[in-house]
């Protein structure tokens, strides 16, 4: 993908679903409660979008990229994308997040094949969200049975309307059955946890700028226990710190395991004698994972810190399962960080070592390559590309 490694990427976020799903009710509620964070938005109909939440989450104006020619997968391609991208990424706009909200035509897979091939080096892919309607469900399916081909691609899928629905748990059943171990969360309104596709920043960051939070007299806590008809659905969360370095073979086993409704990984590792001199950044969003080494500060506590966010998910279980992960072995693999270097994009798409990619061991390829299928299904993070090539 040609995208350098780096901490400060911004995630890309895709809200598919078919029409009436509630999309652009999903993105109106991110708007509103947008945590602090600024959100720039790829849509379809701007008329749909609400000009006051736009306004407060400084969405407006350059943070905005209108499409009034139909569907994106078909209007432009990946060079035109990449212009959109281009815009909303200048650091002097601010951006925390990118969210494109794909018009009911759109196909998915294409979408998130245009975001992988990017070349601007100033965003990175954040995720598929497919929002569906829990009361027309069945409906759906019956004239777009291409709807469960797109419920296995998807990263998060959200039930909305379940208030709705007579029979919501037996949607929401067939929903999980359907999906790819993707973290499946039922919504009334689009009312979902913004920290579910993004981390929101407390808003005494984001100096100079209003949120919309700032604009409701609601006291702290307020919105998750006081309103019971302004409940949005929360994520679980999972905090793991270790002090022992983590084997790269084991986590790499741990991440392709992709326990069911798990949706994103961050944080950093600690991989020890195997690298002594950076940390590695995780940014993992359902299939898709990345990792970015940076130095270790002079001073810095030696750690592997990291939290995973989804729903349902065993947090005892995933605990135990990092723990399995961690090693006091005083020496490195010699072939250890293969499966972990699958992921390190690399600048001008050369090998993690430098080398030119015709020189390049084939098992070290960035799984963006085109040639990611002839890779070793032995080795861990062999068996499967971040998205069907």
């Amino acid at each position: 993908m040609g995208q350098r490694p780096t901490s400060q990427q911004i995630p890309v976020v895709v809200i598919a679903g078919f029409l009436g799903s509630g999309k652009t009710t999903l993105l109106n509620h991110l708007l509103h409660r947008s945590g602090g964070s600024r959100i720039g938005a790829i849509v379809n109909d701007f008329g749909a979008i609400e000009i006051d939440a736009m306004a407060v989450a400084g969405a407006l104006g350059d943070s905005t990229v209108s499409l009034g020619n139909g569907c994106l997968c078909c209007a432009v391609d990946a060079s035109e994308l990449d212009g959109y991208l281009e815009r909303l990424a200048r650091p002097d706009l601010g951006i925390d997040v990118i969210v494109i909200e794909a018009s009911g035509l759109a196909e998915p897979q294409e979408l998130v094949r245009m975001l992988l091939a990017s070349e601007q080096p100033g965003v990175v892919y954040g995720g598929l969200v497919e929002v569906v309607d829990a009361a027309e469900f069945d409906d759906t399916r019956a004239k777009h049975p291409e709807i469960d081909r797109h419920l296995a691609l998807a990263d998060l899928v959200v039930v909305n309307k379940t208030d709705r629905a007579p029979d919501a748990e037996r949607v929401l059943a067939l929903v999980r059955s359907l999906s790819d171990r993707a973290a499946v969360v039922p919504a009334a309104y689009g009312r979902i946890d913004p920290g579910f596709l993004f981390d929101c920043k407390p808003s005494e960051e984001r100096i100079g700028q209003l949120s919309f939070d700032d604009l409701h007299d609601d006291s702290p806590g307020e919105e998750h226990t006081g309103h019971a008809g302004h409940l949005h659905t929360a994520y679980d969360s999972v905090s793991f710190v270790s002090d022992l370095p983590l084997d790269p073979r084991r986590l790499m086993r741990f991440l392709d395991s992709r326990p069911e409704g798990l949706y994103r990984i961050k944080g950093y590792v600690d991989f020890g004698p195997h690298d002594r001199r950076n940390r590695y950044v995780v940014h993992a969003v359902g299939r898709f994972l990345r990792f970015y080494p940076e130095p270790w500060a002079p001073a810095e506590a030696r750690l592997t810190q990291l939290v995973l966010i989804g729903s349902g998910i065993d947090a005892p279980a995933l605990r135990k399962e990092l723990e399995g992960c961690a090693s006091g072995a005083p020496h490195a693999d010699e072939h250890g960080m293969w499966g972990v270097l699958r992921y390190v994009p690399d600048p001008d798409d050369r090998g993690p070592a430098g080398q030119d990619p015709e020189e390049q061991d084939p098992e070290e390829r960035d799984p963006g390559d085109e040639d990611f299928a002839d890779r070793d299904p032995d080795e861990p993070g062999g068996d499967e590309p971040p998205y069907p090539a």
